[in-house]
């Protein structure tokens, strides 16, 4: 049966939108606010953002004469809230006020669940969020760091991976939910995971201080170190959180964060007008080799987790559409199980899909509380 979906993925400085009639997109748009826009919401709850959304969502509905009363569901982008089994679930009061509360943490994917409850509310269908960033499934024993009071945390890209390993395994013939395989989300943030049988069960975090290093974090870095510079009064803290998410990576290696720009110079020796690479064309080679490497590196780590059962390597996000590394990781871990390369995130196709299970089987949907 078909659905009538709309999907809204709100973004720090943008809001991915699509509306669907079954599988067929009506629109999808991406639009960026300016600093302008944004200027008279500075310093305060994202939830202040509410109106102003809400309002380009409705004139995009408006603009397609696209009528309330035909939405069968809206789903958000899940925001930040506590840990959670990955799974579709129902926006309810309790979401809403800790979204609202900003109680788990301010950010603008906050917003998905609130403005998939207030437009649903007016068109008299059910609203849902699915697979947050805050999705914990793992296994006790990954959670243990060596350092009780600092345990390891789930955050990661749960939407991508599980949509992308739920893809493949469709194409093999199976249930996502039957099977063992690794995902590796690599764009701004990288998270690698080891999805056993439907769950995730060990996870690198893909926001800050663990597992890879990416194009602006950091990554895992040796800890002795890290305290001197702490301590060394240098740095503030604000300095350390940006060397470790913002200005860590390839951008603190080669001054970039560009890595199609990257590999133009890797390839040419050549830079563009007004390019921020401040490297030798050696250096930013071995730059985008260690960022291979240690994505690999994480992948090998999952195939442990598995016990080596691992029935494909999914490789997704952003750093996929490079002409090089897709490749280099595949000829690292190859010989672990058959690689799968997924360019991009297909975030929207993900939130509408997990729209269309919860409607075409309610069992499935969840419960927060």
């Amino acid at each position: 049966m078909a659905h009538n979906i709309l999907v809204i993925n709100p973004g720090s400085t943008s809001d991915d939108i699509g509306y669907y009639r079954g599988n067929k997109p009506v629109f999808e748009v991406t639009v960026r606010y300016s600093i302008t826009d944004l200027e008279p919401y500075e310093g305060q709850n994202v939830t202040a953002q509410l109106p102003l959304r809400r309002k380009l969502i409705l004139d995009y509905l408006l603009d397609h004469h696209i009528e309330l009363k035909e939405i069968d569901a809206v789903i958000g982008r899940g925001g930040l809230l506590h840990a959670l089994p990955g799974g579709v679930y129902a926006v309810n009061e309790q979401m809403i006020a800790d979204l609202t509360a900003g109680k788990y943490g301010n950010h603008a994917s906050n917003l998905g669940g609130i403005l998939a409850k207030d437009i649903a509310k007016y068109a008299g269908c059910p609203s849902f969020i699915a697979n947050p960033v805050i999705v914990d499934e793992l296994e006790p024993v990954a959670r243990l760091s060596g350092m009780p009071e600092n345990p390891r945390i789930s955050i990661f890209h749960a939407l991508s991976q599980k949509r992308v390993a739920r893809l493949i395994a469709g194409k093999r013939g199976k249930n996502y939910e039957d099977i063992n395989c690794i995902v590796c989300h690599g764009g701004g943030g990288v998270s690698v995971g080891a999805h056993k049988l439907g769950k995730v069960i060990d996870v690198t975090n893909g926001f800050e201080g663990d597992g890879p290093m990416t194009p602006q974090r950091s990554g895992s870095t040796p800890g002795s170190k890290l305290v001197q510079m702490c301590f060394s009064g240098k740095y503030t803290e604000h300095d350390i959180r940006l060397k470790m998410r913002g200005k860590g990576g390839l951008v603190a290696y080669t001054g970039t964060s560009d890595v199609k720009e990257l590999e133009e110079f890797i390839a040419t020796g050549k830079k563009r007008p007004g390019s921020l690479i401040t490297c030798t064309r050696a250096e930013a080679k071995l730059a985008r080799n260690a960022l291979v490497y240690q994505m690999s590196k994480a992948i090998g780590e999952m195939a442990v987790v598995l016990e080596g059962k691992v029935e494909f390597i999914a490789l997704t996000g952003g750093l996929m559409h490079s002409a090089h590394i897709p490749q280099d990781i595949s000829q690292y871990v190859g010989w672990i199980a058959p690689v799968y390369v997924f360019p991009g995130s297909e975030e929207k196709d993900a939130l509408r899909d997990a729209a269309k299970r919860a409607l075409e089987n309610p069992k499935i949907v969840k419960q927060y509380n």
